[in-house]
């Protein structure tokens, strides 16, 4: 793995950065429930692909 002097530098700030960021990105959008409620407020439309 990765060492605390990496972790210090531009990159490894960086690094860590995106990896919050997703971590929080997949905490919220697990607590996210579409329902036909909120798709007809929103104006989705379905496409079908062949």
């Amino acid at each position: 793995m990765y060492d605390r002097r990496f972790f210090q530098t531009k990159l490894g700030q960086a690094a860590l950065a995106s990896i919050t960021a997703m971590a929080l990105f997949v905490a919220l959008s697990g607590q996210m429930q579409a329902t036909p409620a909120m798709a007809a407020t929103i104006g989705c439309e379905q496409v079908e692909l062949a």
